[in-house]
């Protein structure tokens, strides 16, 4: 797949990709360009609530949503993805209406122009060539179009299955795949 490919697109880690940081998770690409590639996972809840986390950021967020592990890039950075009533508002738009909050933007007013946001520790990150690389090496299954939904899981654990499901063909079986097949 050429430079730029995956951009706003899900990479979806194939059976056989066993990098524990990336094992089973669905990666939305935020950028892909000849310099590199940036993503966030977007199934892996930390388990740690943004409001114990990083108090400045509930005015975003539900009380009890956790922070997600974006990737093992800045794991101590902190990237909110979000779905804006007005794109013009976010710092870069990922897809649609979906984008990225403004580093150092007010929270408060932030606030009243999104529908839907996400807090990330970290992110995926690729060098020159790098993500082009693991994409002919079939580490990764390119899916079109994501989702709403899918971006703003509500079941993460599900999430890999559901968006494999969804590309259909012969990755509706690889779906059903258990994360451990010595146990099927």
């Amino acid at each position: 797949m050429a430079p730029s490919g995956a951009r706003a697109k899900l990479l979806v880690a194939a059976p056989n990709l066993l990098d524990p940081n990336f094992q089973r998770t669905v990666v939305l690409v935020a950028e892909h360009t000849d310099e590199g590639a940036m993503g966030m996972v977007l199934n892996r809840p930390s388990g740690t609530t943004v409001s114990e986390a990083s108090p400045d950021l509930a005015a975003l967020v539900e009380a009890d949503d956790y922070v997600h592990v974006g990737g093992p890039v800045q794991p101590n950075g902190v990237i909110v993805l979000a779905e804006f009533d007005d794109p013009e508002v976010a710092a870069s738009i990922v897809l649609g209406d979906v984008g990225f909050v403004p580093a150092g933007s007010d929270l408060d007013e932030i606030a009243r122009d999104v529908r839907r946001t996400r807090v990330f520790a970290g992110h995926a990150g690729w060098g020159p060539g790098q993500l082009d690389a693991e994409l002919e090496d079939e580490g990764w299954i390119v899916v079109e179009g994501p989702l709403p939904d899918e971006m703003f899981t509500e079941d993460p654990e599900r999430l890999w299955s559901e968006v494999l499901n969804r590309k259909g063909g012969r990755y509706k079986l690889v779906a059903r795949m258990p994360a451990d097949p010595s146990v099927n």
